[in-house]
């Protein structure tokens, strides 16, 4: 449960006022029966309607009215401005787009978890989205990881991505790279590249791991960081160009 709820900004959003509300009205129960020698479900009462208080002290004018009605305006003004606060908490995401943010997110992830056997690309930029692109058009179940999402806004809407730094055991378990037949490191930077594959390799995949580096130097380094395949575009754009001349 805890970690649904810290899963989901939005939700951890309006869990402060929420959190906010429960309190206040717990703290005004106590006082009341504090102050007013009531029961618990007689405060509680109060709570729900305020006039409840005001005849109890017609019955009651040897008790501390002043005081209690005092401690009610702090706890009844708490009440209000907390289920404000959660209401134009929950208003504004609704308007903001995060309500159907979230809802992505949630179905994304649980689209994910049903998958196995599946890629995991980790950067959409024109490497990551040509093998993307190919994989879908082959049937194949892809699963990408961009940290810009302004990235994914070209992606098709059937291929679940993830929004995060591939870099971090989090993010690949969420991928499922457990669970994937192959991981490949696409982004345009050799180091972050052989990062992932470290990262990936001491999560244990079945899968294989194939790295993209962008200069011959670093394919030991990748090697030796858990790579079973080492790719270099310009080594294979110019292997294939030379075999079609």
């Amino acid at each position: 449960m805890v970690e649904r709820i810290v899963d989901r900004p939005l939700l951890r959003r309006v869990l402060v006022p929420a959190t906010a509300f429960v309190v206040t009205a717990v703290g005004g129960v106590v006082a009341f029966v504090s102050l007013a020698d009531i029961g618990v479900v007689e405060a509680a009462f109060w709570l729900l309607d305020p006039t409840s208080l005001e005849l109890h002290f017609v019955e009651h004018p040897d008790g501390p009215a002043r005081l209690t009605k005092a401690v009610a305006l702090v706890v009844f003004s708490g009440l209000v401005v907390s289920s404000i606060w959660a209401g134009e908490t929950v208003v504004t995401a609704a308007f903001g787009g995060q309500i159907g943010t979230e809802l992505r997110r949630i179905r994304m992830k649980r689209q994910i978890e049903t998958l196995e056997n599946h890629v995991v690309v980790c950067g959409f930029g024109m490497f990551g989205r040509t093998i993307t692109q190919r994989l879908a058009e082959a049937g194949r179940d892809v699963v990408v990881v961009e940290s810009n999402a302004e990235e994914l806004e070209r992606l098709p809407d059937e291929v679940p991505s993830l929004v995060g730094d591939a870099r971090m055991e989090e993010t690949l378990r969420e991928a499922g790279v457990e669970q994937a037949s192959v991981l490949v490191a696409a982004i345009d930077d050799s180091n972050v590249n052989i990062q992932i594959t470290i990262v990936a390799d001491g999560l244990g995949p079945e899968g294989r791991i194939v790295t993209r580096i962008g200069e011959e130097m670093y394919e030991g380094t990748a090697r030796r960081a858990g790579a079973d395949e080492v790719i270099i575009p310009e080594v294979t754009s110019g292997t294939e160009v030379s075999e079609l001349l």
